[in-house]
């Protein structure tokens, strides 16, 4: 086995598409097929409370990029317009990323598959290797991407596809220079009917589903969440999504040990966003219902990170992160400093990859955004807030996990409630940019346009619902 190593280490970052925390047998769904990622899992630290920063592709994924909140980075719903055609828009233009340090300190940066950032035919942040996707999701089979700058339609599977040109990228690296390496999947986004291969959607042929109960439908559903569908159909489709997805992050990993660099490199696993397979009776993430919501199976991720010889193994971890954490958490694993960073919301959850009992704060809690949405989450409670009228949430945790029973009204708990909001107010003056404030942004989770605040000079800026 060749040895190729480098001073600091190399980084895989596989990122899914609308993955539910849940849909993952090494977080105890039995019924799910995942045995490379609970395999890596057992390599590695597994998280249990990691959040999105917003329960939405495009908004998410770019925090985890810059370690900025929607309202710093202006992103504030999935991009509907600026990805191709005559007006490309670069959304995250003037953005700090972490890729963008890293190639600045002499890492070689790649991207496989979905960037949905805008301009997606330019190369940004950094990345050398750009092979990503037109927008943002389409059918699995003759999917429109980009390699080289020309658009393509590509014939074969999609997960494949994306997997095969990783493993390229991967085959390339001569161990002179540590690489960094994005793998985003489309999986398991929609569709799911007629669109993954068969051998996996009969592994599901039999299954129960009794970690997907279908609920009588939320009255906040949208209209194009697929409730007139087959919706066993459904979620066979989005188990063989998950499934082969599961297979192509083995052969990464294989691929990894193949050529010696296993142990030198670091492989980061996460979602982008959670996702309601008729939990709650929503199809969907935040923007499955509107006004949007912010239940767990929607803000919640799966989160694996593993290094053998460095991080240790097995280890699974409770402790409460965020997507604006992971840009802290990745610099300051390889020692490069951040130009600024006392404007990034989040901390470095470091010492939990390592194994330390806490982060060093003396209160941990989670902050949320959707447009004018917002959330306040501790261990044992969850405050959201609608701005301008509502209507507004209030869980105890505690004693209602499943966020079933809604106390903000409950009269000895307004107190409480007032102490929520107030702190959830205080935290976003502290970090929001005025021009790019959600609360100000009239988000309907149908997709963005333009950019966001003055920056779009008037344009007209979300999809109407």
């Amino acid at each position: 086995m060749e040895q190729r190593i480098t001073e600091k280490p190399n980084i895989v970052f596989i990122l899914t598409d609308d993955q539910g925390p849940w849909a993952l047998g090494c977080t105890g769904n039995t019924e799910i097929h995942t045995p490379h990622l609970d395999r890596l899992a057992s390599e590695g630290v597994q998280f249990t409370n990691f959040f999105c920063t917003s329960p939405v592709c495009s908004p998410a994924r770019a925090s985890l990029l810059t370690g900025r909140i929607p309202s710093q980075h202006g992103i504030h719903d999935w991009i509907r317009q600026g990805n191709v055609g005559e007006r490309p828009i670069q959304y995250l233009q003037g953005q700090t990323a972490y890729t963008e340090l890293l190639a600045d300190n002499g890492y070689q940066c790649g991207l496989s598959g979905k960037w949905h950032l805008g301009d997606s035919l330019q190369p940004q942040k950094g990345f050398t290797h750009w092979y990503v996707h037109q927008t943002g999701g389409s059918a699995y089979y003759d999917a429109p991407m980009i390699r080289d700058g020309v658009l393509i339609q590509e014939p074969g599977y999609l997960t494949d596809v994306i997997t095969e040109d990783a493993l390229q990228f991967l085959d390339r690296h001569d161990g002179q220079e540590p690489f960094y390496l994005s793998v985003h999947y489309t999986a398991p986004h929609s569709p799911w009917i007629d669109n993954h291969p068969q051998e996996f959607v009969d592994l599901y042929r039999d299954c129960a589903f009794e970690s997907c109960p279908q609920e009588e439908k939320h009255p906040w559903s949208i209209r194009t969440a697929p409730w007139s569908d087959d919706q066993r159909a459904n979620l066979m489709g989005y188990f063989a999504a998950v499934t082969a997805m599961d297979r192509n992050v083995g052969r990464i990993i294989d691929k990894l040990e193949q050529i010696g660099i296993r142990e030198q490199t670091l492989v980061c696993f996460l979602s982008d966003n959670g996702f309601n397979c008729g939990h709650h009776g929503i199809w969907g993430k935040g923007n499955g219902t509107f006004p949007q919501n912010m239940f767990d199976t929607s803000v919640k991720v799966p989160a694996i990170f593993s290094q053998p010889g460095r991080l240790p193994q097995g280890r699974v971890c409770e402790g409460l992160v965020s997507g604006y954490d992971f840009m802290p958490t990745l610099l300051e694993y390889v020692d490069i400093d951040h130009p600024d960073p006392d404007s990034l919301p989040g901390r470095s959850f470091m010492p939990l990859l390592l194994g330390e009992e806490d982060m060093g704060r003396d209160d941990v809690v989670i902050y949320d955004e959707y447009g004018p949405v917002r959330m306040i989450r501790t261990r044992e409670w969850k405050y959201i807030h609608r701005y301008p009228y509502g209507p507004h949430e209030m869980y105890d945790l505690v004693h209602d996990p499943e966020e079933r029973n809604n106390v903000v009204d409950q009269p000895d708990l307004q107190e409480h409630r007032a102490a929520m909001k107030s702190k959830l107010d205080h935290w976003f003056v502290q970090y929001v940019n005025p021009s790019y404030d959600g609360i100000r942004e009239a988000v309907t989770g149908f997709g963005q346009l333009e950019l966001a605040g003055p920056a779009g000079q008037g344009r007209k800026t979300y999809e109407d619902g």
